[in-house]
């Protein structure tokens, strides 16, 4: 969960940079921001990645299928109140 919820925080932090920034096409980066971004954007793709490698280990650990693994980590770390209502 705790791997999720860090890569939803990192993929935040992509979206308000573009958000700040603007589209590169209609007005051009600076050297700077263009750094921050792909800095930005490759911290929340390694995240993903580890993300997904764990669900991956663990749905082949499990004999579980991997998309109903991901679903629920992703439910569970985008909404914990569900999970505490549920209980």
């Amino acid at each position: 969960m705790e791997l999720q919820r860090a890569a939803d925080e990192a993929h935040g932090r992509v979206l308000e940079l573009r958000d700040t920034y603007g589209q590169p096409t209609a007005t051009p980066w600076t050297v700077e921001q263009t750094g921050n971004y792909e800095t930005a954007w490759q911290h929340w793709r390694d995240l993903a990645g580890k993300v997904q490698a764990a669900v991956t280990a663990h749905a082949k650990e499990n004999d579980e299928p991997r998309f109903g693994i991901e679903a629920a980590v992703r439910t569970k770390a985008r909404h914990p109140e569900v999970q505490s209502a549920a209980a």
